[in-house]
């Protein structure tokens, strides 16, 4: 934001131009959104500390002599709330409850502004640094993002640009090793889920120094397979996050205006505010009007969330005729489904038998080498999902493996399992490795623990009829398909990789002799009647969770 076009709304505003007020407000209230919450990650006091911030900076307007310095000075008064907030407040442990409630200014970055790979890695790397690191990467994000200069940074936080690129410097080295552990996290380092056992999943600095001496000695989490870009080129550019819908901003300024911005985008001009003061206007707007009208909080009612009917699964072909259709879901815990198609739709079908561990020692029978031309995702070529909602997009034709890691240390309980939507060609599972089913044994100290979890901290429970996965699952697209993360119960993330025949080969032939749980298993047949062990639709419904699984189990 170039403090030079803003130049006569400032003089303006100065001059007590309402509307120039109004508009400077909502101008600039994102870059003050951005700041406070990425120092503060999210904390709940991050909506006072930026009222208070836009107050201050509105009710101190007329001080400023230079606006082309209105930037620098806007940023300077935000890093000095946050500072006095931490004087004021002494972090204190959240409880479990109001740590679940809290919003992740991590999670809103890579959401709102769709982060994948290493720029989603970076957003999260935000939750391992310190206080004092994550309000100068505050500044540090929005300069390299092209919002800000780096004499800005240094005024605001009240040290010259040569102690500035010290800090800097060494706050970018403590980055980079939260975002190896970022990176480890998301992989399947035995060794690792071993140590995070009992950890509670809450990012701290004391967890981050286990970690970081775990990656400096792990063969397995020390193998990068791709090249790791600097931060700063990651990004370069980026965008910031918008204010969340509903974020109500109330400035009272001593009874001569008021303004108000919401992320609508509307500028509450003397016009609108004298609207509000009617009580039936301001009953039907759902705001409230106190002090004279000099103060104003509106209030963004939440919306239900539309029920619509989805398309049912496509039916199994292995359902023998004699075995009924399971009955629809509760119309009052899911949408309604459709009725059944007359024609049996052959590929896409849900599996419906849950089958049993196969010997370890027994290698895979022949894979079938099926046409590959190459798959495009839209994650990349290595898309990460932890949240619900996340999905990826797989088109053209070849294989792509799907690697499970599921984290019952964050979050035990019922697994609601990713669903594929929008199939248009044919979807099979070809094969399953990684060298471990999910329920195998990971600890050589703790015989409950598998990659579903142990006695201590819980197990990731599946649903009735759906087929164990293993660390990697293998599938083959020949036209288009979505997959997307239905996390509600357990905690888990997918990783989701264009392969290759080859690639999948190499991994189910990998056996115990080799150091592995046990071999690989081939699932396709060659002919193409191999089912997919989730969900899966033909439509593109609302919410893929409540894509109706069918099952004779």
């Amino acid at each position: 934001m170039d403090t030079r076009q803003w130049r006569d709304t400032i003089a303006a505003a100065q001059d007590g131009d309402r509307r120039a007020l109004d508009e400077l407000v909502e101008g600039w209230l994102p870059l003050v959104y951005n700041i406070v919450g990425r120092a503060l990650n999210g904390h709940a006091d991050v909506d006072d500390v930026v009222q208070e911030t836009m107050l201050r900076a509105v009710d101190n307007l007329g001080s400023l002599r230079d606006p082309d310095s209105f930037r620098s000075w806007l940023v300077a008064i935000a890093m000095r709330q946050i500072r006095d907030r931490a004087r004021r407040r002494p972090p204190a442990p959240l409880d479990e409850p109001a740590a679940r409630e809290a919003t992740d200014f991590a999670e809103l970055t890579v959401l709102r502004l769709q982060l994948e790979g290493q720029r989603r890695e970076v957003a999260e790397a935000v939750r391992w640094l310190d206080d004092e690191d994550r309000q100068l990467l505050s500044l540090w994000w929005l300069e390299v993002a092209g919002e800000l200069t780096r004499r800005e940074l240094a005024a605001a936080v009240g040290i010259s640009r040569q102690h500035a690129a010290v800090r800097v410097q060494r706050m970018k080295e403590r980055l980079e090793t939260s975002r190896g552990i970022v990176r480890a996290l998301h992989g399947a380092c035995p060794d690792l889920r071993e140590l995070t056992a009992r950890w509670n999943g809450r990012p701290d600095s004391v967890w981050r120094k286990r970690l970081a001496r775990h990656l400096r000695g792990c063969g397995y989490c020390g193998d990068t397979r791709e090249s790791v870009v600097p931060a700063e080129r990651l990004l370069v550019g980026i965008a910031l996050v918008p204010v969340p819908v509903g974020f109500t901003l109330s400035l009272a300024l001593g009874g001569k205006t008021a303004a108000a911005a919401t992320v609508a985008s509307v500028s509450w001009s003397a016009k609108v505010l004298s609207a509000l003061t009617q009580p039936v206007v301001a009953a039907t707007a759902g705001a409230t009007i106190v002090a004279g009208g000099a103060y104003l909080v509106t209030q963004t009612p939440d919306a239900p969330a539309p029920r619509v009917a989805v398309s049912p699964t496509a039916a199994s072909t292995h359902r023998p005729p004699q075995v009924p259709d399971p009955p629809s879901a509760s119309p009052s815990t899911s949408p309604s489904v459709s009725p059944t198609p007359t024609k049996t739709v052959l590929y896409g079908s849900v599996v419906d038998t849950v089958d049993r561990a196969p010997d370890p020692d027994t290698p895979p029978a022949a894979l079938p080498h099926r046409p590959e031309s190459g798959i495009s995702s839209t994650g990349g070529a290595h898309a990460v999902m932890n949240h619900r909602g996340d999905s990826v997009t797989l088109t053209g034709k070849g294989y792509v493996l799907l690697r499970w890691q599921i984290s019952p240390q964050y979050r035990a309980g019922s697994l609601v399992m990713p669903a594929w939507t929008g199939l248009e060609g044919k979807l099979f599972h070809v094969a399953s490795g990684g060298g471990r089913r999910m329920d195998d044994p990971v600890s050589a100290t703790d015989t409950t623990a598998t990659g579903m979890g142990n006695s201590t901290v819980g197990y990731a429970v599946l649903p009735a009829g759906t087929q164990q996965m293993w660390q990697n699952e293998y599938f083959y697209v020949d036209g288009s398909v979505t997959l997307t993360v239905n996390e509600r119960g357990a905690d888990y993330g997918l990783s989701v990789f264009p392969s290759s025949w080859d690639a999948v080969e190499k991994d189910i032939t990998t056996g115990p002799d080799q150091g592995l749980t046990r071999y690989g298993l081939v699932r396709d047949t060659g002919r193409d009647d191999t089912p997919v062990p989730q969900y899966v639709t033909r439509s593109t419904p609302a919410d893929p969770a409540a894509v109706g699984q069918r099952s004779r189990v």
